[in-house]
């Protein structure tokens, strides 16, 4: 178990990520390119994903194991300001850090030293590490230009052309969860976490492959929903860098990145009769909006233009099911019972 422990500085200063940081997908995602597992969320997406691989990921698949420990210097904390922003941070690693981690991820020590539990890490290199490991440990940032280009090309072919459903799930989510701070503030947010997440003030426990308690000590911690993250939440191991929680975003379990479809055979089914009731385009955007959106936020998870998304809400504001509340040059909708009510199948909202 990870149990993540508060002060009441840090309570306040508990954040949710603007977006998905696209290194944390990429590494994610590569963990679930080669699990076997969900083969109905993500079966489509590794055919599509291996179809499109033409480029070399060996070195990739040395420092991101199946499981356990894989460096953190991979997703640096300015990825959450964007793709090229997080590569430009990994191109300026500093030697001496990416020493350090190789050699945690080439010593053996398995999932117990990953995440925390004393082990012997020697400074040299161990004969049993992989040999394309062991030349990247020897070799330092002059193998970087490398690793860099194998990123690159694997985001290409597995994260960049779901990035629009990716950024649509994880708007999704701070949306709920916004509305959890907003009723609630910071202690309604972490208590509304998915259920692998446990808010037991002031710790924050959560399901872990090892024992590890971390203490923010006033630095706050930013909550980063992932798609690609699955079953447990994630963070890094150098307790000394910017506390940050990755854990599946709730929105992920309902939808599979390649087909859109819902894994809720039900949910299918309200979604075909909603879409004969009002139409099919006028029924992604009222599912679009979940717990509010801005026009702009609507058109992108709706996948269409910003005039089509603005006449869909202005038509559904007519008929009751959507209120806008305008906020200086943007503006929110929201669905109205009503609407909540159609989005249920006919369930009147509580």
């Amino acid at each position: 178990m990870l149990r993540i422990h508060f002060t009441g500085v840090d309570l306040a200063r508990v954040r949710m990520a603007g977006r998905p940081d696209a290194l944390w997908e990429t590494i994610l995602s590569f963990h679930r390119l080669r699990d076997r597992r969900d083969a109905r969320l993500f079966g489509e997406w590794r055919t599509e994903t291996r179809s499109r691989l033409n480029s070399e990921t060996r070195l990739l698949g040395a420092l991101i194991p199946s499981r356990g420990y894989f460096p953190d210097f991979l997703t640096p904390v300015e990825g959450q300001y964007g793709w090229d922003v997080g590569l430009d941070a990994l191109r300026g690693i500093r030697p001496e850090r990416m020493r350090r981690e190789l050699t945690l991820l080439g010593a053996g020590t398995g999932v117990g030293a990953a995440f925390g539990m004393p082990s012997a890490v020697s400074g040299g290199t161990d004969a049993s590490v992989p040999r394309r490991l062991r030349d990247f440990m020897e070799g330092g940032t002059k193998h970087l230009p490398r690793l860099l280009g194998e990123l690159r090309g694997y985001h290409r072919a597995a994260v960049e052309p779901y990035w629009t459903h990716i950024q649509a799930q994880i708007e999704a989510e701070r949306a709920a969860r916004g509305r959890a701070l907003l009723d609630g503030g910071a202690d309604e947010l972490l208590a509304s976490l998915p259920p692998m997440l446990r808010w037991r003030a002031p710790v924050l426990e959560c399901d872990y492959p090892v024992d590890r308690d971390v203490r923010l000590r006033g630095r706050g911690l930013l909550l980063q929903p992932s798609f690609f993250c699955r079953r447990t939440a994630v963070t890094l191991h150098d307790p000394e860098l910017p506390p940050v929680l990755v854990y599946p975003a709730a929105a992920q379990l309902a939808s599979a990145p390649g087909s859109g479809e819902s894994i809720r055979p039900l949910e299918e089914q309200r979604q075909r009769t909603l879409g004969k009731l009002v139409g099919h385009t006028r029924s992604v955007v009222l599912r679009a909006i979940g717990d509010g959106a801005t026009t702009s936020e609507l058109a992108r998870r709706a996948g269409v233009s910003l005039a089509s998304a603005s006449q869909h809400a202005c038509v559904m504001r007519e008929a009751g099911l959507v209120t806008t509340l305008r906020r200086g040059n943007a503006v929110l909708h929201t669905v109205t019972p009503l609407g909540a009510a159609l989005l249920k199948g006919g369930a009147v909202a509580s």
